[in-house]
């Protein structure tokens, strides 16, 4: 399995989105992540980290990657990030069974490096179909690289947090809210304080 080459990314981002356009329900789509061979990634993590929490919430967190503790358990958000982002949700009424939670891309990148681009490119349909099919009221990106990927914005963590944007499913659009990666906060946690400037406004929001 090591030993395949993974194919062209053109071709990869093709079936990727051939693939994640058949899914008719998250299960369907988890199905189809699984059996997906176009994402070098998949050869080198242990498991497919395809989200947590309760896809029926009105709210969906998605951050960039799966790191260490990810990849072994199989859950987004479960290392030392996950705690303080269980602690951040906590603070304004919300846990993982009344918020639902996934990442970018769905596989951990060999020793927590950064994805590349193209990587980002190939997991990119799967993601957008898991926001269509959990279709939440409210769309939370964690950090620069989920937002940008996601919101189209080449703008930094800085400027968009705090910022509503629209984001457009094809069938709807869904409000959504950068704010900053949990595992930036652990680094520099005098950013605390504009999280819970973010965190009221989802509050604000979901009791509207």
């Amino acid at each position: 399995m090591r030993g395949e080459a993974a194919p062209a990314p053109d071709v990869a981002i093709a079936s990727a989105r051939e693939a994640a356009r058949t899914a008719p329900t998250l299960e369907a789509l988890r199905e189809l992540m699984q059996s997906f061979e176009g994402c070098a990634l998949k050869h080198t993590a242990t498991r497919l980290v395809f989200a947590d929490g309760n896809p029926q919430a009105r709210i969906m967190f998605v951050g960039e990657a799966p790191g260490r503790d990810e990849d072994i358990e199989g859950l987004p958000f479960v290392g030392r990030s996950g705690k303080l982002l269980d602690l951040m949700i906590g603070a304004i009424g919300l846990n993982r069974t009344t918020a639902y939670i996934t990442n970018v891309i769905p596989w951990r990148p060999p020793g927590n490096r950064t994805p590349t681009p193209q990587e980002t490119q190939i997991c990119l349909p799967f993601i957008q179909r898991h926001i269509e099919l959990a279709n939440p009221d409210l769309l939370v990106t964690l950090g620069n690289p989920s937002t940008q990927t996601l919101l189209s914005t080449r703008e930094g963590i800085m400027r968009t947090r705090g910022r509503w944007f629209d984001y457009d499913t094809g069938q709807r659009t869904i409000r959504a809210l950068p704010t900053f990666h949990p595992a930036y906060l652990l680094r520099s946690p005098s950013y605390k304080r504009l999280a819970w400037q973010d965190l009221r406004t989802i509050a604000k929001v979901l009791a509207g």
